[in-house]
């Protein structure tokens, strides 16, 4: 069974608190759209999938509490009502995190529902909210399977793209942050593809990057891949040359896979810290480079990489790591003991950058697998993007 990292029902929504993993397993309420700006901003959840489905749903379990006049008791201002008040809080939400367009994407896309339900004749708020909520569960539901498709059709291109031996063969993949059931509604974009790898017997092993500084592999990735027994490797993020470069043909690394928090209209991309340089050692070994993401982190209206936003986060996360401590035993091993506890592992007043993602030109990019299909680079070496969004 794969990991569920969300639980929903009407009026009520849980998130499993990634900040703790992998060392406790708690969830937290979601009651307020404050509690949801929190959670993102703080990247108790993240991932651009999950980041929008959290956001939307807040909403709705706010307005599900509302009483048949549509009075909405929790604000976050005490003037406003209704259909502006729902608009005033998707606002007040995409200001959590800036890099990822999902969350852009569900913001216009849920402001024309409103703005469609309250211009039918006899509306009242309550039948405004009722919309929205309708609106922000199908998208729930939505996204899981627009993941399954994308595990679907990712697995089916990355093996008519392998040098497997018949009638058996299998195939290792890289992986770099976490984009499972941890960052969507469930069952993931790249790890989605991995997964359909895996269950129809063709996966060998997955290698998966610490992902520093917030280690969102060895973190969440590595947690997700013990939850669904995936056959799977942590390697650091420096290490990824040297593997490809003496494993590459012993472990037949057919691929690296990752996931998107935006796609420009040309294709480039922006994804976890790191994930550049992992493009350019995937065009120098001639290993596919693959980048896995549904059609809402498709920005059309963003020409080139140059247009987006990247996100700063503080020095901290670079100059200091949680986690629990550990003892050494007589065999050589390690026990974990005590509680998670946060250590520096720079001097003091040490100075750090920490850009949470970077940009990759989509010339080093073979192919981009969404719900609706698999975008491949052409010829002349440009995306049409465009193309995806008439099916």
């Amino acid at each position: 069974m794969v990991l569920q990292a969300m639980k929903y029902s009407r009026g009520k929504l849980e998130i499993l608190d990634q900040l703790r993993l992998p060392h406790e397993e708690v969830f937290i309420d979601i009651r307020t759209v404050q509690d949801a700006w929190d959670a993102i901003h703080s990247m108790q959840v993240r991932g651009a999938p999950a980041i929008a489905i959290v956001a939307a749903l807040s909403v709705a379990v706010c307005l599900s509490r509302c009483n048949r006049n549509g009075a909405w008791h929790e604000r976050l201002e005490p003037d406003m009502t209704g259909s502006c008040l729902i608009i005033h809080s998707l606002r007040f939400l995409l200001t959590s995190r800036p890099t990822a367009v999902n969350l852009g994407d569900a913001v216009k896309k849920l402001e024309k529902v409103v703005d469609a339900a309250k211009v039918k004749a006899g509306a009242t708020d309550f039948d405004i909210n009722e919309a929205y909520i309708q609106a922000a569960e199908q998208m729930l539901i939505d996204d899981v399977q627009d993941n399954e498709n994308i595990g679907r059709f990712g697995a089916d291109w990355i093996l008519r793209h392998s040098n497997l031996i018949p009638p058996v063969g299998k195939i290792s993949v890289i992986t770099h942050c976490n984009t499972g059931s941890l960052a969507t509604a469930g069952y993931g974009t790249a790890l989605g593809i991995v997964r359909s790898l895996h269950a129809r017997n063709f996966l060998k092993r997955v290698y998966y990057t610490e992902t520093r500084p917030y280690n969102q592999g060895s973190r969440l990735t590595g947690y997700e891949f013990l939850y669904d027994k995936i056959p799977a490797t942590l390697i650091t993020d420096s290490m990824v040359g040297a593997l490809l470069g003496l494993k590459r043909e012993s472990e037949n690394i057919s691929c690296i896979i990752v996931g998107a928090d935006r796609v420009a209209a040309n294709g480039d991309t922006a994804n976890k810290i790191g994930t550049y340089g992992l493009a350019n050692l995937a065009s120098f070994h001639s290993v596919k480079f693959i980048v896995a993401a549904p059609r809402t982190t498709i920005d059309l209206s963003t020409a080139s990489g140059a247009g987006i936003p990247i996100e700063e986060r503080p020095p901290t996360e670079v100059t200091t790591m949680k986690g629990r401590p550990v003892k050494k035993l007589e065999d050589g091993s390690l026990e974990v003991e005590g509680d998670v506890q946060e250590i520096a592992i720079a001097a003091d007043l040490t100075g750090a950058w920490n850009p949470a993602f970077d940009v990759t030109c989509y010339k080093l990019i073979d192919c981009i697998v969404t719900e609706k299909g698999v975008i491949e680079r052409r010829e002349n070496g440009e995306f049409h993007l465009d193309d995806i969004f008439q099916t």
